[in-house]
């Protein structure tokens, strides 16, 4: 029965996290599927959209609404590749530039969020999601 609780537990505490990002971008602009496409592009650089949906766990309707509004917004481009049938997503300058404020924004709500976890807490608390996920990408 702890499983049960323990994927309840996660589950509750993810939609929770989610809903506390969204709060927190809601100011500049941007919901928190953005901001994980925006985050992912910034730290990876241009990818494709499947590559976006494969690291991020996103099924393609989702991944083509959440680029379709970034592009409307001005902060993402689609470009062809080598393959015709394939198109790189990339940041525009636009979103360069203020990305930033939208990271001043989540670490902002993290700090918040974080304030009462001790760092060794919040240490084991990554070591053993990130080795859980290693586990599950496998």
């Amino acid at each position: 029965m702890l499983s049960h609780d323990l994927f309840h537990t996660l589950h509750q505490l993810s939609r929770h996290l989610t809903n506390k990002l969204n709060e927190a971008l809601k100011p500049v602009g941007l919901y928190g599927s953005q901001w994980a496409v925006i985050f992912v592009l910034k730290k990876k650089g241009s990818l494709t959209q499947k590559e976006l949906c494969e690291y991020l766990f996103v099924e393609a309707p989702p991944m083509t609404r959440t680029i379709q509004r970034l592009a409307k917004q001005g902060y993402v481009v689609q470009v062809p590749g080598k393959d015709k049938r394939e198109k790189h997503v990339q940041l525009t300058e636009i979103a360069l530039n203020e990305y930033p404020k939208w990271e001043h924004a989540v670490m902002q709500m993290n700090q918040s969020l974080l304030q009462y976890l001790p760092e060794t807490s919040q240490e084991e608390l990554f070591n053993l999601q990130n080795g859980w996920l290693q586990l599950l990408i496998k």
